[in-house]
């Protein structure tokens, strides 16, 4: 019996199958999606087993052998193993990266695997009641030593034991001490009656044992009912009347209890659309549905009740979101309706907790997964619905290797189980739009707000007549009025600018030096809680000069505005009002953004302050006033989508004001009133802005109309990266059409980042048989030659960002 094995090492030569030999004890026990160790070279690797074969072309005697089993139970599922290979022919990426990306850390770190009693001893085969003797956990090299692991995997699968996982650099799987009753109460009354008079404490205890043997309770609460101390339980449990257990536990993700719901009574709109999607899954087909609807329409509430159908059905369901802040305020409603069949899964959770929550989806015990975006891989094996809730988001799409797009991978996903996906959002991609006018996705529209609330009134102001009036203030005079407003009223408002810290750069008025990151070709930004200057891609820091770094002059001043400068500022105009700030630097510790949250929801703070993380999903009953403190912070970024993120990003932050009965009002501040983005965010119709960019997108020959890939080289010398990109560049006019339009080698928009220089090229191409295996090519020149000269390629079939 051949194992084909994928190892644990990312380079080319060896991204492939490996032949090993299956040992015997192992024939009856390896199966595909089981992680092993294997020689390789000098050492044993971990690997994924992806099939078996009869034959293999490795000469006679020179065919090594698996040299441990590390999963009697399959970690990957023969779906997950198919969806690898898709995904390496999508991505461009090894196959190994693709398998790792689907498997919580704790699986690819140092591991201790023990198995744990879940029956009396007795009923298990008596091979295995030797290992365990009077222990309820022993570990898995034990019964690896004695040869047992046939009788072990039978009495798995008959759920008489389980083995877990303990991560050594976390700790261990977390356990709770229990004292076990003896099952039998005649071996207790007779112990009882051979205890002398002088262990009164001890008699108590036995006798009140047995009355209840076999059952379990905690040390603590049965030393304070029957008012002994614990040294009088050690003894009790010495003479044979109990045992101590270690009981493994879940660590629990979620920091406060929910009140429970029930559906909501639906408007005609969202009846029809959640009509149309149980149709999809009641005909077995994989349908991909586009819900389109204005902020506060009640798309959760679809999501909601179309769960609960295909949960009636005894399936499993999937619901993404795009941000962590977000995760709390959705992972809420979903267990406020369906309790403890809900796992979280985001970046957020420590390893232990990630790992818990794995288990319970691999395990079959939660009905449906919420979290960001690699929780698309989550183990279930009864799919029966996918949802990306406000799937425009850039953040579904990973930046580095494997680089899906969680999208496609969800499809892929229906595809395999025949079930719908639902794609919902406000203001959806242009992409996916362009995908529904044509039938590819199924449009549903939901234009009113669930509770028949108006859209708020959205004011824009332009910020050069405010200067020209002598208004030299961050606030605009409708906005400072709006926010005093409130304030008397005892209303809450959200105030929005995409760029944290205190200031975006440090400038001399003297000789004009802007002091840069001395890793990255950008500027830093002053944080002043630090007193220093940080670069927010390398994470460089260094102290706040007092002189300009070039010419000692002492005229060095902060220039451009951050959520720190915003906080301070309002501290100094509005004094009363209490103020919340969260953004990158605020949520760093584990927690912070639902502590945020919730003081805001219980009315702690007039005014939540943030950066894009409080933009969508936030549903406050009192927000009524929202303001947009910089409309151009992303309108000017040179990347063809910025139109589109911004026209996103007000309508959605827009949407967060007069939600329930209070109406709303919103302030966008901007230096260009007359962009389009920007007049049709006004409006928040979305329909006139997509026929506008898609002008613009067919006038430059962008997505939809056409397909990009970006392909970046970097090197620590500038010249090199130079000479790399256009010797990339060179080969791929070489190998394709003439029509395939190039755009450069150029420089990056930040050309250099952790010493690292950056060019990159674009391609586009509406049609390029060639494409995929001339990029293979590429990949396999930098592979083999390239790399060995420091150089670094990437390669992103799809970038979200250019």
């Amino acid at each position: 019996m051949i194992a084909k094995v994928i190892v644990d090492v990312s380079a080319y030569p060896v991204d492939r199958p490996f032949d090993y030999g299956v040992p015997k004890q192992l024939v009856h026990l390896v199966e595909a999606g089981s992680r092993v160790k294997v020689p390789f070279g000098r050492r044993n690797v971990l690997g994924f087993i992806v099939g078996f074969s009869d034959t293999t072309d490795v000469p006679a005697g020179k065919l090594k052998d698996i040299a441990e089993l590390l999963d009697l139970t399959p970690v990957l599922t023969a779906e997950m193993l198919e969806m690898a290979k898709w995904m390496t022919q999508k991505t461009l990426c090894y196959e190994i990266d693709a398998l790792q990306v689907m498997l919580p850390n704790a699986l690819r770190a140092k591991y201790e695997k023990k198995v744990v009693l879940n029956v009396a001893v007795t009923t298990l085969d008596e091979s295995l009641q030797r290992v365990f003797g009077k222990r309820q956990i022993s570990t898995y090299k034990l019964f690896e030593k004695e040869g047992l692991l046939a009788p072990l995997k039978r009495a798995i699968r008959d759920g008489q034991v389980e083995v877990i996982t303990a991560v050594k650099q976390q700790g261990k799987a977390k356990t709770v001490r229990k004292i076990k009753v003896h099952d039998d109460k005649f071996f207790l009354q007779e112990l009882a009656e051979s205890m002398g008079a002088r262990a009164k404490k001890q008699l108590h205890v036995v006798q009140w044992m047995s009355e209840h043997a076999g059952e379990e309770f905690v040390p603590a609460e049965l030393a304070a009912l029957l008012d002994v101390s614990d040294a009088v339980l050690k003894g009790v449990v010495e003479r044979g009347a109990a045992t101590f257990t270690d009981e493994e536990t879940y660590r629990d993700p979620f920091s406060k209890e929910v009140q429970a719901t029930n559906a909501l009574t639906l408007t005609e709109e969202q009846q029809q659309a959640l009509t149309s999607i149980n149709a999809a899954y009641d005909a077995k087909r994989a349908e991909t549905f586009l819900l389109q609807g204005v902020t506060g329409s009640g798309k959760t509430e679809v999501y909601l009740q179309a769960i609960q159908h295909v949960m009636n059905e005894g399936k499993q369901s999937i619901v993404l979101v795009p941000e962590i802040s977000l995760t709390p305020q959705m992972t809420e409603r979903f267990r406020a309706r369906f309790g403890d069949k809900v796992a979280v899964m985001h970046s957020a959770l420590s390893m232990g907790e990630k790992y818990d929550e794995w288990r319970k989806v691999q395990r079959g015990e939660v009905s449906v997964v919420v979290g960001a975006r690699s929780a698309v891989f989550a183990p279930f094996t009864n799919i029966g619905l996918i949802i990306l809730d406000e799937e425009h988001e850039s953040t579904y799409k990973q930046e580095d290797t494997p680089r899906y797009h969680a999208r496609d991978a969800a499809i892929w996903r229906s595809q395999f189980y025949n079930c719908p996906v639902i794609l919902g959002s406000a203001t959806p991609a242009l992409e996916s739009s362009a995908r529904a006018q044509k039938g590819r996705y199924t449009l549903l529209k939901l234009t009113e707000r669930a509770k028949h609330q108006a859209l708020p009134s959205v004011e824009i102001v332009d910020m050069r007549n405010e200067l020209h009036k002598g208004n030299r203030s961050m606030f605009s005079t409708a906005l400072a009025q709006g926010i005093r407003e409130r304030l008397e009223r005892g209303e809450q408002m959200v105030l929005f600018l995409n760029r944290r810290g205190f200031s975006s750069f440090v400038l001399c008025r003297d000789c004009g030096t802007v002091v840069q990151c001395k890793n990255c070709d950008i500027s830093l930004t002053y944080h002043k809680t630090s007193h220093s200057l940080r670069c927010h891609y390398c994470g460089y820091e260094e102290p706040m000069p007092t002189t300009c770094p070039s010419c000692q002059s002492e005229h060095i001043r902060f220039f451009g505005t951050g959520t720190q400068k915003i906080e301070e500022e309002l501290h100094k105009v509005f004094p009363e009002a209490r103020v919340l700030r969260m953004d990158v630097d605020t949520t760093r510790q584990k927690g912070a953004h639902e502590r945020i949250l919730d003081a805001f929801g219980r009315g702690e703070a007039d005014i939540l302050l943030g950066t894009q993380m409080i933009a969508k999903g936030l549903d406050f009953p009192n927000i009524t006033l929202v303001g947009v403190m910089s409309a151009d912070t992303s309108l000017n970024l040179p990347d063809f989508r910025a139109a589109e993120k911004t026209f996103q990003l007000l309508t959605q932050v827009s949407g967060r004001a007069g939600r329930h009965e209070l109406p709303g009002q919103v302030v966008i501040q901007t230096y260009t009133p007359e962009h389009y983005a920007i007049e049709l965010a006004q409006s928040q119709d979305y329909e006139p802005f997509y026929k506008r960019e898609m002008k613009m997108r067919h006038r430059f020959s962008y997505p939809p109309y056409f397909f990009v890939v970006l392909i970046q080289i970097s090197h620590e010398n500038a010249m090199k990266a130079s000479d790399y990109a256009h010797q990339a560049m060179r080969f791929i006019q070489a190998n394709l059409s003439p029509q395939v339009g190039l755009i450069g080698p150029t420089p990056a928009s930040i050309s250099r980042i952790q010493n690292r220089y950056r060019y990159q090229c674009l391609i586009k191409y509406k049609v390029e048989p060639n494409l995929i295996e001339a990029l293979k090519q590429l990949i396999r020149m930098y592979r083999t030659d390239w790399i060995k000269d420091g150089v670094q390629l990437f390669v992103d079939l799809d970038p979200s960002s250019i």
